[in-house]
């Protein structure tokens, strides 16, 4: 809003002129979500205290997850607050990319609204049936798929791998499949690493901020084609949009941190983790997802392998528990020593994903 106002403004007062600069909004969209977060987050907390918006904690769980119970839920409404109202302050509400995105981040959050929102009013840990929120999850990625090739008749289908730059296969229609698998994926697998205070907001926002590189570069021209990565005009505009949710994730992590005053729930797990798959898509680094989100990756793969092995062995386990995190609680490492250690993997992995760009 504030670009669309007053960078048109530039023709007369030359100061003006700074609003057309990416760089300079992605900051200041990052600053603030940050801010409107920190700001409206004590409130917010009291609020879901009040209306005892609390978390369940399932009886097979980890024993000292039970002191947790009550810590307010759905703290991923905070995280959207932060990125809309920056979103909409600094991006180009004229840009198609950014209003995809935002279709995305408020349609996966909204199927992880009405999961939360079910297990607080059943009062207990189950909402949404696995089938229902797989449709939601499919029917949201599916919206934007089919709205992005609609609107921008242009867009690529072509798969780019980071180590093979000069090999970019089209899979034609089958772009669009493979797109919504990238997006579910990416939902579920920050879903399943929301399990520690802090555990999932730090790497999303590392993942976040390595894809707002990512986007920035792919929507340069002269820097895609340096670099040799396949440039969409216009899209470069969502490192504003990242720069957004980056900022709103720090916010969060302000009352996330161990100990937890509130948890995002999976109005916010799902909704980022949806929001970077599509970004992700966006950036034509579908392939790159799979090591900026390596951590993610891991998670996932943890619960695959616990519920395989479970099944083929006649209830054997490969974990003491899964997702991977809560076998390292039950070996006896104390929590906060388990996310800060996870942390670091995930800037690891970011810092590999960005090593990419020179490969050829």
């Amino acid at each position: 809003m504030i670009y669309n106002f007053l960078y048109p403004l530039h023709e007369t007062i030359s100061f003006f002129n700074v609003f057309q600069y990416i760089t300079f909004r992605t900051v200041w969209a990052l600053l603030t979500a940050l801010i409107v977060t920190i700001l409206i987050g004590p409130r917010f907390i009291r609020w879901l205290k009040r209306i005892k918006f609390g978390q369940y904690i399932q009886d097979d769980g980890v024993e000292a997850h039970h002191q947790k119970a009550g810590t307010p839920t759905m703290g991923g409404l905070l995280i959207l607050a932060g990125v809309l109202i920056s979103v909409f302050l600094w991006a180009d509400l004229s840009n198609l990319y950014v209003w995809l995105t935002v279709w995305v981040l408020v349609g996966f959050g909204l199927v992880g609204f009405l999961d939360d929102y079910l297990k607080i009013t059943r009062k207990q840990n189950k909402g949404l049936s696995a089938k229902a929120k797989l449709i939601g999850q499919i029917l949201v990625a599916l919206g934007a798929m089919t709205l992005l090739i609609l609107l921008e008749p242009n867009k690529a289908t072509t798969l780019s791998f980071p180590f093979f730059k000069a090999w970019q296969p089209d899979l034609g229609w089958f772009y669009v499949p493979f797109a919504v698998v990238v997006m579910l994926g990416a939902s579920n697998g920050v879903n399943l690493t929301d399990g520690l205070d802090g555990l999932a907001i730090v790497p999303m926002i590392v993942a976040v901020g390595c894809f707002a590189i990512f986007v920035y570069v792919t929507g340069n021209a002269v820097m895609a084609e340096h670099l040799l990565v396949p440039h969409v005009k216009g899209v470069g505009e969502v490192a504003v949009f990242c720069g957004a949710l980056v900022g709103a994730g720090l916010g969060f992590l302000w009352f996330n941190a161990y100990p937890a005053q509130v948890f995002m729930g999976d109005v916010g797990s799902l909704s980022l983790g949806g929001t970077l798959g599509f970004i992700a898509i966006l950036a034509k680094q579908e392939i790159v997802l799979l090591i900026a989100g390596g951590l993610f990756v891991i998670e996932t793969l943890s619960v695959i392998l616990q519920v395989g092995f479970f099944k083929m062995s006649g209830g054997k386990r490969i974990f003491k528990m899964a997702p991977i995190h809560h076998h390292f609680e039950l070996k006896g490492i104390p929590e906060s020593k388990i996310i800060i250690r996870f942390w670091i993997l995930s800037i690891l992995f970011a810092l590999a994903a960005l090593s990419t760009l020179k490969l050829r």
